[in-house]
């Protein structure tokens, strides 16, 4: 049964919704009483107007989570856990509700976000589980002399800042471990997309999370307000998925008060298809790798790179996929492409598509935007990119599937089947060459049969995280994250919680018998 949501549905969630800043534990307005406006990418009509908070705002959020750090620190893990747990209960409750604000405002089909919404209650699910097995660690030196004592604080108050591709799953990878860990927290959601963090904010405080521990300030001015919490020397961490310019630009206000960062930076995902590879299976990969969130993803498949044996039946097979694919409003039954965020997107997505034709390419569906209200752009399949074209060099972030061939092969002369060169080491060494072949490093994806060809270039791509014949790598069981440019520290698996906390020893000496 097709998943399906009513505007009116949506518009009576947000009509409920509390739309002011959060600070201590109270609902009010901005200082100024500033205000902005929310609007459906779907059809540019306004869906709620937000407090639009500024430097005084953010002072106050800031040293309320400083006043309860101490008290929040000293709560019990067990506490900390059941809180996380009752709030994944809520979530997984409402499901339908929340999945309708994060369509309106954000455009995804309704169920799709319905998907985000769940994998998003995963991360207060796992940490809740992680929070009561917060370890340590007991030895005796060398000598004999002295026991250490090995232990883990929380690291203290925590900025946390979030894009708008994925508004809750982006909250939930923070305040989860955060709140596990003992943390008070700062939170500035995406302008574009704050109503699905406001309704999550409600959320927590309906599953006990005390006054003061979470404070949330909209803005349409993050450089005022985050640049204050980053300046002030009161806040002892950053988590912060965005850009890397502006990640770059908080790692040097961070050097200022030697801040722990977390930094999930931008991403220009290879995705290689060998000769070998099951090619049914590598479009299927290739359509959650590329047209989740309608391409809107830092692991986005940005650049697909094929063997020349298979190029042509994988590129007819997706040319027809993407080609099907239904457009529309994101809240209407059938719809599997919504919007853009916003016109800046499509007018970047137009922009690309253009300079990869003028640079030779060929398009095979897809390739013009639609007259109409709303953000919208086709899906679109492109085919012999320029490796010099401006969108092997930036992330695309749009429903655009850039083909470049690579490898050799062999024709025989009785017939028009190719079939694969012997030299298949020189081709896994041209495909790694160019997709190595960037500032950043978050995923990779490859799909072939040989399994010790997996392993090889497994091993030897330049990223954080590598899908081998899968198009999703995002899982709140595992430690997401990138290497180069795309970002530093790990969100999610055993390693998230760890983010957020401190270690310190105690040594004393032992006692003679």
């Amino acid at each position: 049964m097709t998943a399906t949501i009513s505007n009116t549905d949506a518009a009576q969630t947000i009509s409920r919704l509390h739309t002011d800043l959060f600070i201590d534990g109270q609902w009010r307005p901005a200082t100024s009483g500033a205000t902005f406006t929310v609007d459906n990418p779907a059809t540019g009509e306004p869906l709620a107007v937000v407090a639009d908070g500024g430097a005084d705002d953010a002072r106050a959020a800031l040293q309320t989570a400083a006043d309860r750090q101490a008290e929040w620190a000293a709560t019990s893990p067990r506490s900390r856990s059941e809180i996380l747990y009752r709030a994944y209960q809520i979530i997984m409750e409402r499901v339908d509700e929340i999945a309708s604000v994060m369509t309106a405002e954000m455009g995804k089909p309704f169920a799709e976000a319905k998907g985000e919404v769940a994998y998003g209650a995963e991360f207060f699910r796992w940490f809740a589980e992680e929070a009561v097995r917060i370890g340590g660690d007991h030895t005796v030196t060398g000598d004999g002399a002295n026991r250490i004592v090995v232990s883990k604080q929380p690291v203290g108050p925590c900025i946390l800042v979030t894009p708008w591709n994925f508004p809750i799953a982006m909250g939930t990878r923070k305040i989860g471990p955060a709140v596990a860990a003992g943390c008070t927290m700062v939170f500035k959601p995406a302008e574009l997309t704050p109503l699905t963090a406001l309704l999550l904010t409600d959320i927590l405080t309906e599953a006990g999370l005390p006054d003061g521990v979470l404070n949330v300030v909209t803005t349409s001015d993050p450089g005022t307000v985050v640049g204050e919490w980053m300046t002030s020397g009161k806040a002892r961490k950053v988590s912060f998925t965005g850009s890397t310019e502006v990640g770059k630009i908080l790692l040097g206000q961070a050097a200022g008060t030697v801040m722990r960062t977390s930094m999930e930076l931008g991403g220009n995902a290879p995705f290689i298809v060998c000769a070998d590879a099951d090619i049914d299976r590598a479009i299927d990969g290739v359509l959650v790798a590329k047209m989740r969130n309608m391409g809107q993803a830092c692991t986005a498949a940005n650049r697909i790179f094929v063997h020349r044996a298979v190029l042509e039946e994988f590129t007819s097979k997706l040319g027809a996929r993407m080609s099907g694919l239904v457009v529309g409003d994101g809240s209407r039954d059938g719809t599997q492409v919504g919007p853009l965020v916003e016109q800046k997107a499509v007018d970047k997505v137009t922009t690309l598509v253009a300079d990869a034709v003028d640079r030779g390419a060929r398009v095979v569906c897809g390739g013009e935007r639609p007259d109409g209200a709303g953000h919208f752009y086709p899906p679109t399949v492109i085919t012999g990119v320029d490796p010099a074209a401006d969108l092997m060099h930036t992330e695309i972030f749009g429903p655009v599937a850039a083909i470049i061939p690579f490898g050799t092969t062999d024709s025989d002369d009785d017939s028009s089947d190719s079939v694969v060169s012997d030299n298949a080491s020189a081709d896994d060494a041209e495909v790694l060459r160019l997709a190595n072949d960037t500032p950043w490093g978050l995923v990779g994806y490859l799909f072939t049969q040989d399994i010790d060809r997996a392993d090889r270039l497994s091993d030897q791509l330049q990223v954080g995280m590598v899908g081998v014949n899968t198009g999703l790598v995002s899982n709140p069981a595992a430690p997401f994250g990138g290497i180069k440019q795309s970002g530093l520290g790990r969100e999610g698996g055993r390693l998230g919680i760890e983010e957020f906390l401190d270690i310190k020893y105690v040594a004393r000496p032992i006692a003679k018998r």
